[in-house]
């Protein structure tokens, strides 16, 4: 079965600015699949934070594709209702190649937890990205700064007309931190990496650190002098390579055995 056509195909090469089509502004949701011929290795399905669209996790998506791994990122309401987003999240996982990793960034970590509570079929793990605080607001004389060190990603924010300037100064909605919080309290037993950028201004590491104790499996990591946007950050590359041996990992079982030991040896 041919993979649908998705921003993969529309977008060419993945660091440079991109113009949508009229389709994609109907339904901005992106998908990446692996080259022809390999076996899928699991689901990744990514939920953007306030002011992104599917598009900007592009060069994301090519390089977890690269490794096998399906990735779906989908549109979430601004407006924060977790439902429409739990339902998506069941339509993909009913048919999707194990594991499937709901993951998020900034809201769109909220989402996945929220989402994890409420979809009829369970994800394998959570991926969760630059979680904010709920009710935390503020302005920044340059937003981009704030999200990236990246500047090739700095240049595709500032050159894309669905990017939504000015939407992290907005609080996240209520009703979504209150649904990620019930999930929370209900538990979430999945493995989960929290990945937080140690110099985010938006929202302090100690809220991934509160995060990652309320979740029993939780790995938390933090990138160093990251930002806001950590899969976009400067260290993407890194990131990036990190996410793919902790889904190794979860091929391997939901205990999350090492693959990999690294010794140093010292100098005689």
């Amino acid at each position: 079965m041919s993979a649908p056509v998705g921003l993969a195909e529309a977008t060419g090469d993945p660091v440079h600015p991109r113009v949508p089509s009229p389709a994609e502004e109907a339904a901005p949701v992106a998908d990446w699949y692996p080259a022809a011929g390999l076996a899928h290795r699991g689901t990744v399905v990514l939920l953007p934070g306030r002011g992104e669209h599917p598009g900007v996790y592009e060069r994301f998506g090519r390089r977890l594709a690269a490794d096998a791994y399906v990735v779906h990122v989908l549109d979430v309401p601004e407006d924060g209702d977790p439902e429409p987003v739990a339902g998506a999240v069941e339509a993909i996982a009913a048919g999707a190649a194990r594991p499937l990793v709901l993951a998020g960034s900034d809201s769109g970590a909220l989402h996945a937890l929220a989402a994890a509570g409420r979809t009829g079929v369970a994800p394998d793990a959570l991926l969760l990205a630059g979680a904010p605080e709920p009710g935390a607001a503020a302005g920044w004389d340059d937003e981009l700064a704030v999200r990236t060190a990246c500047p090739t990603h700095r240049g595709r924010l500032d050159a894309d007309p669905l990017f939504v300037a000015g939407a992290l100064a907005a609080p996240v909605p209520g009703a979504l931190a209150e649904a990620a919080d019930a999930a929370l309290t209900a538990g979430l037993p999945f493995p989960a990496l929290v990945l937080h950028g140690a110099a985010d201004p938006v929202s302090a590491p100690s809220v991934a650190h509160s995060l990652a104790a309320r979740l029993p499996a939780a790995t938390l990591t933090t990138v160093t002098d990251g930002r806001h946007d950590v899969l976009n950050d400067i260290q993407h590359r890194s990131v990036a390579a990190l996410v793919v041996q902790w889904l190794e990992r979860l091929r391997i079982a939901p205990s999350l055995p090492p693959i990999l030991t690294v010794t140093p040896v010292a100098a005689p």
